[in-house]
């Protein structure tokens, strides 16, 4: 730990939310997590809307206007994904469905979320100024095969439409695959096709595996949990936070290897510091690996409003000092397999959600949601969530292998919380936007943590005497 992490700051962990949780009501609360906070049915982006004319307290450089991201994803998508503005032109985003990083993001600790990614014009195009869906997909599905380094399965197309042999069988004709083969070394290449096609050979995108192409975009929304009158649990239409993500700039592997090197070295010859990041609420904090990182939280009134330079930071920590994420992100390479998902894994989670959708399998061939359960019983990150526990274990610590065999063919059975706790996590946050107490912790307590340290020994010991890890 640096110096200043000795002292846990994280405060709200250890505040007892019982009194607050009791003040507010079933229906109240279900009524607030209903409410949509980001468009009206009539066409408006509320945020968007207010940053035309910005707020002076938002207005960090003073020159009238907002320089960072304006909302522009209308959540109005086709049967594979893309949306749709209110004249029905694409917007460029596409959502996508995933497996939930493990702990925090389990809609049983306290969040539904979803995540939609959009690459740049000329991804978009097969010539210069006009959109162009099927390329588009190809370039998308070109990206997540990279991404998985793993083959995808497309639509049947005409490669020679695009001049690229994109199964690698030696020849243009029709196909339904992007192969993976990858290994500049050995002169092996892959191809965007359309105008990034151009733009590659010009070297103005790069392409590499687990390195997405700069310009790509991400729009991320924590939301609440839904209840419906049969008691099933669902995404809420009321966002927690916006969170949007853009790679500005390109990274090699050497770079990307330099920059764990230096802060290496700068853990070791200055203890006493914590990371610097560059940036601002207006325009976003930018991280070493090239991206830009900025994000909305709710007011007090419930409405979005930017995240303070501290707020912010909050999320870098992950997007930039981890080794879980595939250039720093978390969602894309864990998006359902194309070929055999449901919309071949291009939907929102309102239109379907997590029933029948089957345990990830590891390269070890364990289920990876039952892994992480036979290591950490709880299913969190404070070992506080006794759903979970007593769901899956008897009070012996023995597993119920009634409970493992269900999760391998719906993880549903895992993510999704009960309806009291559902309705129990919401109040709990609620309090937290009530008090504008994000920068001492955004998890939604429900009583004190007695399992989390108020400090640690400066170079005490972790305690960790095994790694586990995805592969």
């Amino acid at each position: 730990m640096p110096e200043p992490g000795v002292n846990n700051p994280w405060m709200n962990v250890f505040k007892d939310r019982t009194q607050a949780i009791q003040n507010i009501s079933d229906e109240d609360i279900l009524s607030y997590v209903r409410e949509d906070n980001y468009a009206s049915r009539h066409g408006e982006i509320y945020l968007a809307e207010k940053l035309k004319n910005v707020p002076a307290e938002w207005d960090r450089n003073k020159n009238g206007q907002w320089d960072g991201y304006i909302p522009d994803v209308w959540f109005d998508f086709d049967n594979q994904g893309f949306d749709h503005d209110p004249s029905g032109n694409p917007t460029g985003w596409r959502v996508f469905a995933y497996y939930p990083f493990l702990g925090t993001f389990m809609p049983t600790n306290g969040s539904t979320d979803d995540v939609l990614i959009r690459l740049p014009e000329a991804f978009r195009e097969l010539k210069p100024g006009e959109y162009d869906q099927e390329t588009y997909i190809i370039n998308l599905a070109i990206v997540e095969s990279l991404m998985k380094q793993q083959d995808v399965v497309i639509p049947e197309v005409d490669e020679n439409r695009y001049g690229v042999d994109l199964n690698k069988d030696g020849k243009l004709g029709k196909s339904h695959l992007i192969r993976y083969e990858w290994a500049p070394l050995d002169k092996i290449y892959m191809s965007y096709v359309g105008q990034a096609k151009k733009q590659l050979e010009n070297k103005q995108v790069h392409l590499a595996a687990r390195l997405y192409p700069e310009g790509t975009e991400f729009v991320h929304t924590v939301r609440y949990i839904d209840v419906d009158d049969q008691g099933k649990t669902s995404i809420a239409p009321r966002m927690k936070e916006l969170r949007y993500g853009r790679k500005a700039s390109w990274r090699t592997y050497f770079n990307l290897q330099r920059y764990v090197e230096k802060e290496e070295k700068e853990r070791y010859d200055f203890p006493e510091r914590t990371k610097t990041v560059i940036g601002n609420m207006e325009e976003g904090l930018i991280v070493p690996l090239g991206w830009v990182y900025q994000g909305f939280i709710e007011d007090k009134a419930g409405d979005l409003r930017p995240q303070s330079y501290e707020e912010n930071y909050f999320c870098v920590g992950c997007h930039s000092g981890i080794g879980a994420t595939n250039d720093s992100t978390f969602a894309f390479t864990r998006k359902l397999d194309s070929g055999h998902s449901f919309q071949n894994g291009w939907y929102h989670w309102m239109e379907k959600g997590f029933e029948g959708v089957k345990d990830h399998v590891r390269e070890d061939g364990q289920g990876e949601y039952a892994f992480y359960l036979e290591h950490n019983p709880t299913g969190n990150e404070f070992r506080t969530n006794d759903e979970v526990l007593n769901k899956f274990f008897h009070s012996d610590g023995s597993k119920k292998p009634e409970a493992f065999e269900r999760l391998k063919t719906d993880v549903s059975y895992l993510l999704m919380p009960s309806r009291d706790r559902a309705l129990t996590l919401n109040k709990a946050y609620k309090a937290i936007v009530d008090e504008q107490s994000y920068k001492l912790g955004r998890d939604a307590v429900i009583t004190p943590m007695n399992v989390v340290h108020k400090e640690v020994e400066l170079y005490g010991p972790t305690g960790i005497t095994e790694v586990l890890n995805l592969y």
